[in-house]
Order: structure tokens, then sequence, then C-alpha cells
């Protein structure tokens, strides 16, 4: 199953780079965003990502197009520009990067890369979101309930709408329900797996809380309600509890082996 990662929106508000950077290439130390939700997939098998690119998406084409010199030790002759690979380190991954542009919507980013995806199940993942989610696990959940799509969802940061879920986990076409309990509350993890034929109830719109409930009115809506760690990476505030999540070796959502 392929992951299309949406990574074309505005420059990074949580990098001091002054020139600015796209959000997903943001560091967690020392590696992108991007490279942290890639190596969470792999964990699990999926090994073939899409990444939509939009703003300054050449600096994503860069960084994959040198990825194993970025991981590996080198030596450079200037006079003839020879380079010498050291205990070359990469990852078994295959990487496609496409300019869907800098202000196509959610699903217009996922129109553009369909055929990529074409006749398969497919994950979308946001490229600023961290999480442990046990992505095998969702899989198999979209499987068994045969959904048209499957949307993480998770317990709120505080930033974020409350969703309707009723039995079976499946979301709720219609308003959302008063939720009086803290304990009820579930919101948008902004994870998704889509059925082969779920890219054609794509029509330009975002792909947000009110596409979801609409598409329930009609199609099977199922939810994978993740009890883990999961957080949107917003604000220079969040770069920094993670950063230091990071450098004392408690960072939840790695879970892959060194």
């Amino acid at each position: 199953m392929k992951v299309i990662i949406l990574a074309g929106g505005l420059p990074s508000t949580i990098s001091d780079v002054k020139n600015g950077i796209p959000k997903p290439m943001a560091e967690i130390g020392g590696r992108p965003l991007l490279w942290h939700i890639m190596k969470q997939y792999a964990h699990y098998g999926f090994n073939e990502f899409i990444v939509c690119g939009g703003y300054k998406v050449n600096i994503i084409k860069e960084y994959f197009k040198d990825f194993y010199i970025y991981q590996s030790d080198i030596t450079v002759d200037l006079a003839s520009n020879e380079i010498i690979v050291h205990h070359k380190r990469t990852e078994d991954w295959k990487v496609t990067v496409v300019d869907t542009g800098l202000e196509s919507t959610t699903s217009q980013r996922i129109l553009q890369v369909k055929d990529f995806v074409k006749g398969e199940p497919f994950f979308v993942t946001y490229g600023d979101c961290l999480s442990d989610i046990d992505m095998w696990q969702m899989a198999q959940l979209h499987k068994e309930k045969d959904s048209f799509i499957t949307m993480a969802v998770a317990k709120p940061t505080g930033r974020h709408s409350f969703l309707s879920i009723g039995e079976d986990d499946v979301l709720l076409g219609k308003k959302e329900a008063e939720l009086s309990a803290a304990g009820q509350a579930w919101v948008n993890a902004s994870c998704y797996i889509f059925s082969a034929n779920a890219v054609e109830a794509l029509s330009g719109e975002e792909l947000n809380e009110a596409f979801m409930k609409k598409t329930a009115e009609k199609e099977k809506v199922h939810t994978y309600r993740h009890h883990g760690f999961w957080r949107p990476v917003e604000t220079m505030r969040d770069s920094v509890a993670l950063e230091t999540l990071w450098e004392d070796g408690k960072a939840p959502w790695k879970v892959w082996e060194n």
C-alpha cells in the first residue's frame, strides 16, 4: 500500500531558517519531519511514498535526490569533484515527489497523483503530524470493515473539533453531537486510508471533517481509534517540546529501531 504525504502548504512557522522552508522539512533531532513520518510507515512495511509538494518543492526533491549522501560520511576531491561515500547508509524506500502547486487544496493534490496509486487502496497523511499509530493495524481494520475511507482519530490536543462516532466505529454523517464527557471526545488525526475508488469522491475541496461527514452520508467511513501519542507540529512551542523528547530518548513516535 502506497503512502501519499501532503507536503505542499505554506512556509514553516516552526523553523528559524530565514528564507523559509516547506513545513515538512523543518527538523526534529536534525532530521526533517518527513523523515520521521516515513520511518514510522516503513517500520510497518509501507515504504512507497508519493510526496505532494508545493512551496519550495525543490528543497524536498534535492533532499531525496542526495539522500544517501546526507546519511553517509563522504570525502570530496575538490580538484576533480569526485565524491567518495564511506559506509553508505540509506533507506529501502521508493519516493516520488510531485509539484502539486502552491494554491492547491488537499484533495486537488491527491487528484494530481492518483495515477501513482491507481487500482489499490492507499494511505493519505499530512506532513506535519507525528504519532505512534500502528499503521498495520489500521490497514487491517480498513480491510476487515471493507471501508470506503478509514480515518484515524485521536484524543484532542485542545485545538481541534470533536467528531461524532457511532456504533462499529462508523463516522456519523450528521451534525456533531454535544459531547459532555471528555473521555468521549475524538478528533481527526490527519491520517486516512482510501479504498481504490474513494478518489472518485474528491472534487477539489479540503480533506477535512466537513468532507468526511459529507462522504459518510453516502459511503462507509470508519474510524480507527488511536489511544496513543499524536501531535500536530504547528507552533515553535510544539517543535521545542518534540525536540526535547527526541534528545531525551523519549520520543513516543520513534517506533523503529536505530
